[in-house]
């Protein structure tokens, strides 16, 4: 099977993360008999340095004509006093939005191996924590009106969280076939005892998962989410929300695990293209020093495979090599444990290609 793919490697580590999953779909490729083609493109402060934008229009034409998209991180301390419409993060809102990718997939895994890196005590963690945030990624506050004006001879700044009742239904619609798919259970986050958008958003959700009674159905404040995430992890599958709760979220679901360089996400649009990308951000301090963990990345990578490449068997080998490593006792200095193999970012990626 012959794919295209972009690769946009960023800034800080993003070039290092990049290319040991890049390592890894190699080793799958060769395995397997497909082919790769891979498309170089510059975003975030790299692209702010070289063409004056976050991203060109050549490299958004270059994504879109990919079949899938694999990103490192963007931005950095160099890129803070760039002005906002330029700044390096408003790519990665470009690409969402110009690619339709509006389903955010991060899943929160925390591997038997690093059990004890779990900030919370080991009953509450019990046999590990396997739950998926699907987050709306193209609407609500990042994407409503925003602006900033005198009233009474002071500033006040006004941002607008709008959402549709079509924007709803499809990610809730992502949300419950997801959750058909894993353990046929599902919990809605919102602040209907507030917001409208959250209303609208409970509404829609009640109406849809009507049509899949197989599915446990269950609402829940974002407020109430956020402390039973760390009371009790283990009592969620999937999670479906809108965009800023997703966000945050997610990041707090992140730090479950021990480390955030393990998590992996795939942004998905209606077809079968997607951006895959660690959650992490770009690390400057200690970018170029090859002591990045890559298994983010190269679990990112194997989402690519799974979701828009429909390569499943090829997912699975990424994913038993990531554990074959960690059961030898490897790990980069994030993850590391007593009695355990410190390695570099190049040689755990090493390690995972050589364990397909």
């Amino acid at each position: 099977m012959n794919k295209k793919i972009t690769v946009l490697p960023g800034d800080g580590i993003g070039p290092e993360i990049v290319a040991e999953a890049i390592k890894v779909l190699n080793k799958i490729s060769e395995k397997y008999g497909h082919s790769f083609e891979y498309t170089y493109v510059d975003i975030g402060g790299c692209s702010i340095d070289k063409y004056g934008v976050p991203i060109t229009d050549e490299g958004m034409e270059i994504c879109k004509r990919s079949d899938s998209v694999l990103l490192g991180a963007v931005g950095g301390p160099k890129w803070d006093n760039c002005p906002p419409a330029i700044r390096p993060e408003k790519a990665l809102l470009a690409v969402r939005k110009e690619l339709g990718l509006f389903a955010n997939l991060r899943p929160t895994k925390l591997f038997a191996q690093l059990s004890n890196a779990s900030p919370l005590k080991q009953e509450i963690v019990g046999n590990g924590i396997d739950l998926l945030i699907v987050r709306e990624l193209t609407g609500g506050v990042y994407f409503g009106e925003r602006k900033t004006e005198e009233v009474d001879g002071e500033l006040v700044a006004t941002d607008i969280m709008p959402y549709s009742e079509s924007e709803i239904e499809r990610i809730g619609r992502v949300a419950i076939e997801t959750a058909m798919k894993r353990n046929k259970k599902l919990s809605s986050v919102d602040k209907a005892n507030v917001l409208d958008t959250s209303r609208l958003w409970r509404k829609t959700m009640h109406r849809l998962s009507e049509e899949y009674p197989q599915v446990e159905y269950s609402d829940i404040l974002v407020d109430n989410t956020a402390m039973q995430l760390i009371k009790n992890p283990t009592q969620f599958d999937v999670l479906v929300t809108e965009n800023m709760f997703g966000d945050i979220l997610s990041d707090e679901a992140s730090m479950l695990t021990g480390s955030i360089g393990m998590m992996p996400s795939a942004s998905l649009s209606s077809g079968t293209l997607g951006m895959y990308e660690p959650i992490h951000g770009s690390a400057p301090d200690i970018a170029g020093m090859n002591i990045a963990n890559p298994l983010g990345t190269i679990l990112s990578a194997a989402m690519m495979l799974r979701y828009s490449f429909d390569m499943a068997k090829e997912a699975d080998d990424i994913e038993a090599a990531v554990n074959k490593v960690l059961d030898n006792g490897f790990r980069t200095g994030d993850i590391m444990q007593e009695g355990c193999k410190k390695v570099s970012c190049s040689e755990m990626g090493d390690l995972v290609s050589q364990s397909i």
